[in-house]
């Protein structure tokens, strides 16, 4: 464990991008930077608009805390950037990073080691419906592949529904998928350095786990203790681990599952970079292991060390 902030050298928080989740990895990163000045680090945040490489061209960096969200900072770009940079990051490398930032090869990653997660179909255009409609019936959840914080998602009953989510999801101008609606218990799993956290269940009156039951809602319910039995939540634990080593996660990430009604654990997605506000499950998790925000972040920071 680093004890002296000044082993970490000057530190870069670099937030924002250009991504849909702009907004909330502002709020994310100012609550990343307000916690390591406070305990004495040498950091600076670094608001990126642009190109992450004149961000960082005009000031000397020992190390940078990755709090981009989404694409340009969560795939691989920003970590390919600084790895020609030489600047040691916090997080996953460059494979994991874009491994992770893509559903749709996650699940088929996943599926090659044998781990289970909802079946989909993929939708290139309205040509596909009635395939999916086939596959999958109803109801759906269609996602953009490459796209987090649930934007660009949309629940669908029918014909109609799928359609308009398709326009919609396409507008994000990547991979379009329709997975089986999973009924039953949403739980998520935050991973640090290899360790998982206590597990959180979550609840929420919203269609599903949307943005605004995220971000916004006062509605959403966030169960640590989950309730599980100690020792489902110890297998829940270890597949959520698992799930990070098959794509080659490094640092910390957080695990998105579903329990249905049949007693199935499936695995939905994996976030590399997850939030860090004040509505975040990594903290939750962490607060329920006596890991207070300060020394979460600093743990955090102290992975781009190795």
């Amino acid at each position: 464990m680093i004890e002296n902030p000044e082993q970490f050298g000057r530190v870069a928080v670099v937030m924002g991008g250009t991504a849909a989740e702009r907004d909330v990895s502002l709020r994310s990163g100012a609550a990343v930077y307000q916690a390591l000045k406070q305990q004495g680090v040498d950091v600076v945040a670094v608001d990126v608009v642009n190109s992450p490489i004149d961000a960082l061209a005009n000031s000397k960096f020992d190390r940078v805390f990755i709090i981009i969200h989404g694409r340009g900072g969560e795939d691989g770009v920003l970590q390919g950037v600084l790895e020609v940079l030489g600047l040691p990051y916090t997080g996953s490398g460059v494979l994991a990073s874009a491994l992770a930032m893509d559903k749709l090869r996650t699940k088929l990653c996943w599926q090659g080691y044998g781990l289970v997660t909802p079946k989909w179909f993929l939708l290139k255009t309205d040509v596909d419906i009635d395939a999916c409609i086939e596959k999958l019936g109803f109801p759906v959840i269609v996602k953009p592949a490459q796209e987090g914080s649930s934007i660009g998602m949309s629940k669908a009953h029918s014909r109609e529904e799928l359609v308009a989510a398709l326009n919609i999801a396409a507008d994000y101008r990547c991979d379009v998928y329709a997975e089986a609606w999973v009924t039953g218990k949403e739980y998520t799993v935050g991973v640090l350095n290899g360790v998982a956290l206590p597990v959180i269940r979550l609840e929420t009156p919203n269609a599903f786990y949307d943005y605004d039951a995220k971000y916004q809602a006062t509605t959403t319910q966030y169960h640590c203790p989950c309730g599980l039995p100690e020792e489902q939540e110890q297998r829940l634990q270890q597949l959520a681990v698992t799930a990070c080593d098959v794509i080659g996660v490094k640092g910390w990430a957080r695990v998105d599952v579903f329990i249905d009604d049949a007693g199935q654990t499936q695995l939905i997605e994996v976030n590399t970079v997850p939030g860090m506000t004040d509505h975040s499950l990594v903290p939750m998790a962490a607060k329920q292991a006596g890991i207070n925000f300060d020394t979460l972040v600093w743990k955090i920071l102290a992975t781009s060390l190795g």
